[in-house]
């Protein structure tokens, strides 16, 4: 069981070995409805796992390479190993943004970061802009050592343009929401070839964050999981 002050950093310089971060983290509060930990009581903590920009990338082929078969969602399962083996040595719960029944990640990450979406709905990040994702989280049955969240400005307020809601060349995205059908026809397209290849065009436009911005091939990966290309 995770006692000491110093195993946030041990867990920390443990999955940064995979190219994963700590993104932050919370103690549940007395009364507050909290998920299992890992002995089936209610977790008093959790630690949000990640990445910044596409760091995690030449782990996670280096792990895809050694494997003897097709998996799916092999980005998922590498997540699934690689955090798993961080909750085994610290004594957590690994849990993952597709387990079912879902967990509230999204809620857990602005909480734990002091975050806001975009229009996109992604996490605006102060630092790295769009150029992010949670893999994962750790829930403790004890209280870690946690500051709470600092308040960043939220980039988005402060654009005008709002250039992710003018590249896609069939309006996805809008004040109105995502039309995931409209999106998906147009990847899968004869005219998809952009997204497909360099990723979507709306988040590309967004101004901040560029030196985290996911390579193409990482892009394509991606879009191609959306796409079930």
């Amino acid at each position: 069981m995770i006692v000491a002050a110093g195993s946030v950093d041990g867990i920390a310089a443990a999955l940064l070995a995979n190219g994963l971060v700590l993104r932050g983290g919370f103690n549940f509060a007395p009364g507050e409805t909290a998920p299992l930990g890992l002995s089936a009581g209610p977790a008093k903590a959790v630690l949000l796992v990640g990445q910044a920009g596409a760091a995690p990338w030449p782990h996670f082929l280096r792990w895809q390479e050694k494997q003897s078969r097709t998996i799916a969602d092999p980005l998922d399962s590498w997540s699934r190993e690689v955090i798993g083996a961080a909750a085994k040595a610290f004594g957590a719960r690994a849990v993952s943004p597709s387990d079912r029944p879902y967990l509230p990640f999204q809620q857990w990450a602005m909480r734990a970061e002091g975050l806001k979406p975009s229009p996109l709905g992604i996490l605006m990040h102060p630092r790295y802009g769009l150029w992010h994702a949670y893999r994962g989280a750790l829930l403790f049955e004890v209280e870690l050592p946690l500051q709470a969240a600092a308040t960043s400005p939220h980039l988005c307020d402060a654009c005008v343009e709002k250039p992710c809601l003018k590249s896609c060349p069939v309006d996805a995205y809008s004040a109105q929401g995502f039309t995931h059908q409209s999106c998906l026809a147009h990847v899968r397209g004869a005219n998809g070839e952009p997204c497909r290849s360099s990723g979507c065009l709306d988040r590309n436009a967004c101004p901040y964050g560029m030196d985290y911005r996911y390579p193409p091939e990482v892009q394509a990966f991606h879009m191609a999981a959306f796409a079930d290309l």
